[in-house]
C-alpha cells in the first residue's frame, strides 16, 4: 500500500512588480517636522537670547539668579500651585465617578455627558469671567440678609481664591473628559467590574482598587492638563484682581522685563519636562500591559 505523505503548499512569493518597487520618499515627513521644531523652538530661542543678552556685561546670566528672589515669586507660585491640586482633586471627583456610571448603567447617556463636559470649549474666556464678576457684584446687595452673604465673601479670599478654583474646574472639563475617556476605552470596565464583583468585592474597592490602578496613565494626562491649564491661565485671574503666577509674570513685566521673559522660559522648559516624564510613564504602562 503506498504511503501518503502530507503535501505542503509552497509559500506564496510577492509579486515581481512588490520585490522591485522602491520605497516612497519619506520627505513631507521631515518637513512637517522641520517646520514645527521651528515654530516652538524659534521664539523660545529667541525668548532665551533676550534674558542672557546684556548691551554693557555682554552675556550673563543674572535675569536666572534673580527669578527665585523676585518680590511676589514664591507666594504667586504656591498659590498656582495650590489652586491646581485642589481644581486637579475636584475635577477628577466630578467626572470620573460619572464616567464610571455612565459606562457600567447607562451608555446611552454617554452623549449627553460628552457635550456638558466638552460644552466649555465654545464659550469663550472673556464671556466666562464677565460672568462670574456679575455675579459677585450682585451677591454682596442681594444676599447681605441671608447666610450666603459670608459664602460669597469667602470665595473671593485672596489667600486662596475659591471662585478661581470653581471657573477652572469647568475650564479643564473637557480636557479631563478626554483623557479618562480614553482611558476607560482602553480598558473592559464592564468585565472588570463584574469580576470583582462575583468575587465579593463591593463597589469602592471595585473602583479604587481595580479601575483607578488601570488608569493611572489616563489620570496622569488629567493631572498634567489642568496643572498646566492652571499654571498659564490669566485672564479670568486678572480681570478677578487675583495675584496668580501668570499674572504676577505680566506684572513684573514692565520693571523687569529680562526677569519676566526667564520666568516664562523656565516655567515652559519644567512643563515639558513633566510632559516628557508623563509620556515616558505612559509608555512603561502601555508596554507592562
Amino acid at each position: 500500500m503506498a504511503t501518503v505523505t502530507p503535501q505542503v503548499a509552497p509559500a506564496a512569493t510577492p509579486p515581481a512588480a512588490a520585490k522591485g518597487r522602491p520605497r516612497r520618499p519619506r520627505v513631507w515627513r521631515g518637513a512637517v517636522l522641520v517646520v514645527a521644531a521651528l515654530y516652538f523652538l524659534v521664539p523660545l530661542l529667541a525668548s532665551f537670547v533676550f534674558t542672557v543678552d546684556d548691551p554693557s556685561e555682554g552675556f550673563t546670566l543674572d535675569a536666572y539668579g534673580q527669578i527665585f528672589s523676585a518680590e511676589g515669586f514664591g507666594r504667586s507660585l504656591l498659590l498656582s500651585l495650590g489652586l491646581g491640586v485642589v481644581t486637579i482633586a475636584l475635577v477628577l471627583l466630578l467626572t470620573l465617578p460619572a464616567m464610571i456610571a455612565v459606562r457600567l448603567s447607562a451608555p446611552r447617556l454617554r452623549t449627553v455627558l460628552e457635550v456638558v463636559c466638552t460644552l466649555p470649549l465654545v464659550v469663550p474666556p472673556i464671556t466666562f469671567v464677565a460672568g462670574i464678576s456679575t455675579v459677585l457684584r450682585w451677591g454682596p446687595d442681594y444676599l447681605a440678609s441671608t447666610p450666603f452673604y459670608q459664602t460669597i465673601i469667602a470665595v473671593q479670599n485672596p489667600d486662596f481664591p475659591v471662585v478661581l478654583v470653581l471657573a477652572y474646574v469647568v475650564l479643564a472639563l473637557p480636557f479631563v473628559y478626554r483623557s479618562l475617556d480614553a482611558g476607560l476605552g482602553a480598558i473592559d470596565v464592564r468585565t472588570l467590574s463584574e469580576a470583582a464583583r462575583n468575587l465579593g468585592a463591593s463597589w469602592p474597592h471595585v473602583v479604587f482598587r481595580v479601575i483607578i490602578p488601570n488608569l493611572r496613565s489616563g489620570l496622569a494626562s488629567a493631572g498634567f492638563l489642568t496643572l498646566a491649564l492652571v499654571l498659564g491661565e490669566f485672564t479670568i485671574a486678572q480681570l478677578l484682581s487675583f495675584q496668580t503666577f501668570p499674572v504676577w509674570i505680566y506684572t513684573i513685566s514692565g520693571s523687569q522685563a529680562q526677569v519676566s521673559v526667564a520666568v516664562s522660559v523656565f516655567s515652559l522648559l519644567i512643563t515639558w519636562l513633566l510632559l516628557l516624564v508623563l509620556s515616558s510613564a505612559g509608555a512603561r504602562q502601555r508596554s507592562g500591559s
